[in-house]
Formats: structure tokens, C-alpha cells, sequence
């Protein structure tokens, strides 16, 4: 049944028929049980990759089916005892390592640690949920956004940024042309449909946000809204993570505040600061403020990355002498951490480039 299906769809399609270039029936068959193991199921086997500088990837085979269909052909791969207890072996979800590295590796963000952990434990142990989850990442640069972002697909996917469920778009430049939106709204859709067709649960991230068209993002706002489904295909085990400057000076003069107060800065709360960056998100240029997800309200959280004080500069370094197998001693950790800029001009109290350049830094250290 499953084998029909497949020829069916191929020969009905002639693109695909030129695609995969098969001259028997036996070369189909092969093909693709080849591609189901490959890319559904194991997600060992890795094919080429386009020069990520052309357009978008888009279309692939599970474009061609429904949903349903692709569960049939997960149950019949599983019954004949290829499948990992997950029901798929490239999905993890490894949750208390994602707590572990939130706790061990990320500095001085207590916020992003607890609200990270929550929003993305809450969605992996709710099937039900209504929509798909989506995170705003935003804080000066180097203060662990990406960090955090990969730490997350490292503990959820067995592959991490690497595996087919997990797609990075850097938005200057994956879509630098304005006048070709219209071309990239099309492929991003593609894209994205693909994928969720693909894997059971993916993992989508967004770097420099704001500097996405509005229509870009508006083209894809469906796939995050509260919708059982988008021309027959559910988005709703999807996750959605944007990283954005925005509302970066906002964190700043808070966490400044706290320390002009005498306060500690893990006495800053989410009411201290997640109001400010909806408000700063809203008002800013660009098309991630102009867009239908912020006016939508389509946002679950806005995650506050405050900046890094000397002592967490510390903390990164000596995690980035234990990467390279040195236990370096205390004195060299504060010549690292007094190498880097520090602003505002009379304080210097926080890092202007936050551990962002550190492990290049520690090569002029090294012995």
C-alpha cells in the first residue's frame, strides 16, 4: 500500500519524476526506503547542502503528502522495529539536560534560565497545545541569545542545529533584497511546510529579527497563530525562537537602576522588564516591531538577556580555557576579564561586547 502511495504520488507529479530520476520500479522502491530511513526516521544520512547564499531551501518529498499519510508510513517503518522508543530518533527532548545547561553554562541570566526552561518544558509536556510555541529573545549582543537558542536544539534534537528538524535563518542574510520579499515569503513558506511535514516536532529560529521585512513575517504569522491547521498541515508542535536587539538598552538601564539602588540584579523580575520590551518591540523600526506577530500578540515570551558584569566575563572564560582541556588560575581569568571594554563610562560596570569575542580573547593568553 505504502509502495503505491509513493509511485502514485511520484508519477503524477512529473518535476518529481525528474527530481529523483528513477528508470525501474526497483530504483524507485530503493530510493525511497533509502529516504524514509534517511530523512524521516534516523536522519543519519546527510545530503548535499545548496550554498546556503542562494535562495531558501524549499520542496521536498513529505511536501507531497498529507499528514496522515505520513503517520501510516511512520507506523508501518516502526512495526518492523526501526524506530527508537520516541517514536523518532532524531527528537530527544532531553529536558534535564536543557535545565543542566541553563543552570551550568549560561551566565548571569537568571531570567532566560528560568522562563527558557519553563516555556519550552511546559510545551514538550503538553501534546495538547493550542498553538505552537513561540520565544523573543532580546539583549545586547553576546549575552547568550544564540547560546541559549543552540542549547536548546541541542537537548531537543539528538543532532542538535545539525539535525533535518532544526532550521537557522539569519534574516540579512538569508532574505537580503528587499525587492524580492514577495520571492522570499514563498520559499520561507515552502520551507517551513516542509519541515513540519518532515519531522513530528521542528524547531525554527530567527537571528537578527528585527531586521526582517513586516511581510516576511507576516507571511509566515499563520503557522504561529491558534489555527488546528494551515491547509490541511498542523504547526502546533513547532517551535518559533526570535533574536532580536531590541529593547537591549531597556534591560541595560534597568539593571543598572538595581545596582545604583544597592539592589541585586537576581532581584530583577519578568514585571521589571517584560512590559518595557513588548512596549520597546512595538514602538521600535523595523520589521519585527511593524509585524502581525506583535500586534497579534502571538508572542508567548519575551525573554529579557541582561548585560554581563565583570565576574560573569570570568565565568565565560574560565568555560572557554575548559573547552580547550586548561584549568587556567585566577589571575589569568581577571587578565582576560580585564581586557574587555566596559560601559556605562563612569561605572563600567557591564561588558559592551558581553563574552561574545572571549574565546578568541584567550588565545593571546594562552602559554
Amino acid at each position: 500500500m505504502i509502495a503505491l502511495l509513493l509511485l502514485s504520488a511520484l508519477l503524477a507529479d512529473p518535476v518529481s519524476a525528474d527530481f529523483f530520476q528513477f528508470n525501474s520500479l526497483s530504483n524507485v522502491s530503493t530510493y525511497y526506503f533509502n529516504y524514509i530511513y534517511c530523512h524521516v526516521w534516523e536522519g543519519d544520512c546527510q545530503p548535499n547542502q545548496e550554498d546556503a547564499s542562494q535562495q531558501v531551501p524549499t520542496g521536498g518529498v513529505w511536501s507531497w503528502f498529507s499528514q496522515d499519510y505520513t503517520g501510516m508510513m511512520t507506523a508501518w517503518y516502526c512495526s518492523l522495529g526501526q524506530c527508537c522508543d520516541s517514536g523518532d530518533c532524531r527528537i530527544t527532548n532531553n529536558l534535564t539536560a536543557l535545565e543542566r545547561d541553563l543552570q551550568m553554562k549560561l551566565h548571569g541570566q537568571h531570567l532566560a534560565q528560568s522562563v527558557v526552561l519553563k516555556a519550552v518544558q511546559g510545551f514538550i509536556n503538553n501534546p495538547e497545545s493550542n498553538k505552537p510555541l513561540t520565544l523573543s529573545f532580546h539583549g545586547w549582543s553576546g549575552t547568550g541569545k544564540n547560546y541559549v537558542a543552540r542549547m536548546v536544539a541541542d537537548n531537543l534534537y539528538r543532532d542538535g542545529v545539525k539535525s533535518e528538524c532544526v532550521r537557522l535563518f539569519i534574516a540579512p542574510f538569508h532574505f537580503p533584497h528587499t525587492r524580492l520579499v514577495d520571492m522570499y515569503k514563498g520559499q520561507l513558506r515552502e520551507a517551513i511546510r516542509d519541515m513540519v511535514l518532515r519531522c513530528p516536532q521542528t524547531l525554527f529560529i530567527f537571528d537578527e529579527a528585527e531586521k526582517l521585512h513586516p511581510g516576511l513575517i507576516d507571511a509566515i504569522k499563520p503557522y504561529m497563530d491558534h489555527y488546528d491547521n494551515v491547509d490541511g498541515v498542523s504547526y502546533r508542535r513547532a517551535i518559533f525562537l526570535f533574536l532580536s536587539n531590541i529593547g537591549g538598552a531597556a534591560i541595560n538601564e534597568v539593571a543598572l537602576d538595581f545596582w545604583h539602588s544597592g539592589q541585586n540584579r537576581e532581584d530583577i523580575g519578568m514585571e521589571d522588564l517584560e512590559h518595557r520590551l513588548r512596549s520597546e518591540s512595538m514602538d521600535a523600526e523595523g520589521g519585527f516591531a511593524q509585524s502581525e506577530l506583535m500586534s497579534g500578540h502571538l508572542i508567548d515570551f519575551f525573554v529579557p538577556f541582561l548585560p554581563l558584569e565583570y565576574r560573569h566575563v570570568k565565568l565565560c572564560a574560565r568555560d572557554a580555557y575548559a573547552a580547550r582541556g586548561v584549568e587556567p588560575d585566577e589571575a589569568t581569568l581577571d587578565e582576560v576579564a580585564k581586557a574587555m571594554l566596559y560601559v556605562p563610562k563612569e561605572e563600567k560596570l557591564f561588558s559592551a561586547q558581553g563574552c561574545k569575542s572571549i574565546p578568541q580573547r584567550i588565545n593571546f593568553f594562552l602559554p
